[in-house]
């Protein structure tokens, strides 16, 4: 029973945590900041806004020992949720456990260490597929050699699902993964053959679990089926101990929804209930989001709530007690009979392409996500798929739980950044004096930071594993953004496919269709100036890499009839603002569900007014408070979309008329189109 938490310091993290194991969580489940997921400093540009975010930063050694302070890591099972760096920050756990006198052989715990479903869905890789397979693989090699109760990868199908996969595409794209990493581990000649049962019994899964209670449930059944059938049939694996699918879960965020959020409460219900009501498919492992992850961060209190839900479920009810209850259903046998089959078939085609990083760096995987997507945004706002408080039973009485939207979420205090910048600069400057003390200035007893660095190239340029050489980096004092900028010198970094090209046209345009009258208004908007096409340009500053709603409003905004430039993620509000000028656009949106929009979003404007485009209109989209919006408003945004604006096209709409109002048009309503 986890709750996915870490937030401002390690400091603050670590209270967290101890509060949490008190009140009978039974395990850790990490989350990192977005400057520590993708290998930056905090003192980088990219990390501005950033830093303490959507997690807790940790930057060298003294930040790892202060998040697991007076935890006794050997008696701790700890899941960390990172993927690109994930090498970096074991190596750092490992270490902080040897400090603690820890038998490293008995530490347990997950590092997710997927990384491609960031090229697809979350946006924090940082090196190209190839060297990214190769850390995983070492990783992989090192932990069965050495922490062989770790699992060193959970290959994560959860993200796919937040990028509209269908529970067909989440089990072959999962699988796939597997597949490349499994086949690499064997390649690589780390492993003799009659290991092979130990890798793949570390092999563990992380997924998600929507609301269609029945389909997700059938979901997981197949899952396992198909996993036991690539084990035996593949790499032949004769335990079925070694067989067995293992994976945790967290319930769907894409569902939890700003509008009526008591209602999330429910959902996150039924959504685990479809994880644990089938013992053959159980999940070995359940986190739950916070009823108000949709408003911004979670309070201590929600992550509680959350808590309780699963301890209920465990002690009061009878749920655990009985063998599977679904047990010879002709229904939900039909379902993962079909689920499988064309699963099996998704897989061959993948397969057929070269494999999942062959399928990633074709844009293939990308541009079906973003279709399946687009599809699915099309039914919403159809209303053939219904989200009740969102396109149904809008109708409400006033909550208490947001009565006072400022104290319904937690805030992260904008000084604290400052704090951790200030404290990464105090390391820097003590930590080679440190090391010629305890080294008496021999670097094969203890490598200076500069000497750990170079090994490290070293060992990258080469084919040796690198989790020896990023052990000695993390006891030298080498930083985060160090030991990766170290890995881009010789791998390079990796710029993945947005999909929005390819993606389809996902809502009808015959006339009188709301799209069509969005289409009539950018035409004539761009008669009226003169200019041939509208042109949009959708940015991600920061490092916020959730490019789904962002992806959504590029595919749209192109039905619409708009000229789009969408450059994906990872931009700083000086490449945004440069790519603004350069291709002339007449509206600039922002995207940005981190939290950094404080920091970022008057950046952008205030290089808009140095460069004389001051009259150029900026929208904002993301997960932003009330008062944050407010102020963003008198700031000089034109508009702020949050999740309750969930109609696409009406906000394509609302972007031509700030268009018009920034080039000082009159209104213009269209209510009916020429056939």
């Amino acid at each position: 029973m986890r709750t996915y938490a870490g937030h401002s310091t390690a400091e603050a993290s670590n209270a967290l945590y101890r509060n949490n194991l008190s009140k009978g969580q039974t395990g850790l489940s990490v989350a990192f900041d977005l400057p520590t997921q993708t290998g930056y400093d905090p003192d980088h540009i990219l990390a501005r806004g950033e830093v303490g975010r959507v997690g807790v930063p940790v930057s060298h050694l003294g930040d790892m020992r202060r998040l697991f302070q007076d935890i006794p890591l050997e008696q701790m099972n700890t899941s960390m949720t990172i993927n690109a760096t994930a090498m970096w920050l074991l190596a750092l756990y490992q270490v902080v456990a040897e400090e603690q006198g820890a038998d490293i052989t008995q530490l347990q715990g997950t590092t997710q260490n997927d990384i491609v479903k960031e090229y697809l869905s979350r946006g924090t890789h940082v090196f190209p597929p190839g060297p990214s397979l190769r850390l995983t693989t070492d990783m992989i090699c090192y932990t069965v050699n050495n922490i062989p109760k770790w699992n060193p990868i959970n290959i994560c199908s959860y993200h796919l699902q937040e990028a509209g996969a269908t529970p067909v595409q989440e089990i072959a794209y999962a699988m796939s993964t597997a597949i490349a990493v499994l086949d690499s581990v064997f390649a690589s000649g780390q492993i003799p053959d009659e290991r092979r049962g130990d890798v793949v019994a570390r092999i563990s899964f992380f997924v998600n679990a929507g609301v269609r209670f029945i389909e997700e449930m059938c979901k997981m059944r197949a899952f396992g089926r198909i996993w036991d059938k690539i084990t035996r049939e593949r790499y032949g694996i004769e335990n079925p101990k070694q067989r067995r699918f293992r994976y945790g879960v967290q319930v769907n965020s894409l569902g939890l929804t700003e509008a009526q959020p008591e209602n999330n409460v429910q959902r996150i219900v039924l959504e685990m209930l479809g994880v644990t009501l089938s013992r053959d498919a159980r999940a070995r492992a359940v986190q739950l989001p916070a009823w108000n992850e949709a408003l911004g961060l979670p309070r201590p209190w929600d992550q509680q709530w959350s808590l309780r839900i699963q301890q209920v479920l465990a002690h009061e009810s009878d749920l655990l007690e009985y063998d599977d209850i679904f047990e010879g259903s002709h229904v939900i046998e039909a379902k993962v009979s079909s689920l499988v089959d064309e699963c099996l078939a998704e897989i061959d085609r993948i397969q057929d392409m070269g494999g999942a990083l062959a399928a990633v760096e074709s844009g293939y995987l990308k541009s079906e996500l973003v279709s399946s997507h687009a599809l699915r945004r099309g039914r919403i706002e159809s209303g053939e798929e219904k989200i009740v408080g969102v396109n149904s039973y809008e109708s409400t009485e006033p909550s208490p739980l947001t009565s006072d939207l400022d104290t319904a979420i937690m805030t992260v205090d904008p000084a604290v950044e400052a704090r951790v910048v200030a404290a990464l600069g105090q390391w820097r400057t003590t930590r080679d004096e440190a090391n010629d003390r305890q080294g008496m200035g021999d670097p094969l007893v203890f490598p200076s930071t500069a000497q750990a660095i170079e090994r490290l190239k070293e060992a990258a340029a080469s084919d040796e594993n690198l989790m020896e050489a990023t052990l000695e980096c993390v006891r030298a004092g080498v930083t985060t953004g160090e030991w990766a900028w170290a890995l881009r010198e010789v791998f390079g970094e990796f710029r993945a496919p947005t999909g929005v090209s390819s993606a389809p046209v996902a809502v009808t345009a015959e006339p009188g269709t709301p799209l069509a009258l969005v289409r009539e208004k950018v035409k004539r908007t761009a008669d009226e100036l003169g200019s041939g096409r509208l042109r949009l340009l959708v940015g991600k500053p920061g490092l916020d890499g959730h490019s789904n709603g962002a992806e959504q409003i590029a595919v749209r905004a192109r039905d619409a009839g708009f000229e789009v430039v969408y450059q994906g993620i990872r931009l700083t509000p000086e490449q945004i603002v440069s790519a603004a000028l350069a291709e002339d656009v007449h509206c600039v949106g922002l995207s940005i569900l981190s939290g950094s929009h404080a920091e970022l979003v008057p950046d952008v404007l205030e290089r808009l007014r140095e460069a004389g485009a001051a009259e150029l209109p900026v929208i904002v989209g993301g997960i932003i408070p009330n008062a944050d919006g407010e102020e963003l408003k008198r700031a000089g945004v034109a508009a702020v979309f949050t999740p309750k604006d969930f109609g696409i096209t009406e906000i394509i709409g609302r972007i031509v008329d700030e268009i018009r109002t920034a080039n000082k048009l009159s209104p213009l309503e269209i209510s009916e189109v020429p056939a």
